[in-house]
């Protein structure tokens, strides 16, 4: 597996990596994390550094069923795949102790219907005086316009299902641990 790889750019990124050839053959899933207040409080990422943690607008990781569900988020630093209960844990491990506008809201969509619909013109991560907050990719940017932020907003009805943690855990978790006994 060699998806390409750009920081900051996870959507993309996972649409590249939703299209591998040594996954297609899986069922997949992509999972926007974000919540209404587009502050969703994350650790074990690339981006946290020295302080461990990080508050992203949003995030994107794809699921893979492969004995039990994977998570692949290539900007996770406890490596990849990872069994969904273990991603869990890094990523949110004060699940319910910290504020509500910091926990995660998910949107699961199924992988290929992604690649279809998705579509990014990067608008989203321009300064206002024009210039890019981080380098954008070097491959062309996917589809036609922007739908990104439709995507990103959990209290839209737009593709996929949105849950909360707990039920996202239940689902996915649950699976991956039964899977794997």
């Amino acid at each position: 597996m060699s998806a390409p790889y750009q920081p900051y750019y996870c959507e993309e990124n996972v649409w590249h990596l939703a299209a591998d050839p040594a996954l297609a053959a899986a069922p997949r899933r992509v999972v926007f994390v974000s919540n209404p207040a587009r502050q969703v409080l994350m650790f074990g990422q690339r981006a946290a550094g020295e302080v461990g943690y990080v508050v992203w607008d949003y995030h994107v990781v794809l699921l893979v069923e492969d004995a039990g569900w994977q998570v692949h988020d290539l900007d996770f630093v406890g490596g990849r795949p990872a069994p969904v209960a273990t991603w869990l844990r890094a990523s949110f491990p004060l699940t319910g102790r910290v504020p509500g506008h910091l926990e995660p809201t998910l949107r699961v969509i199924d992988a290929d219907r992604f690649r279809d619909v998705f579509s990014s013109d990067r608008s989203h991560m321009r300064a206002p005086d024009g210039g890019w907050l981080a380098p954008p990719p070097p491959w062309p940017a996917p589809g036609r316009g922007t739908n990104l932020m439709r995507f990103v907003d959990v209290e839209a009805d737009f593709e996929g299902e949105v849950m909360d943690l707990p039920t996202f855990a239940a689902r996915f978790a649950a699976q991956s641990a039964s899977s794997t006994r």
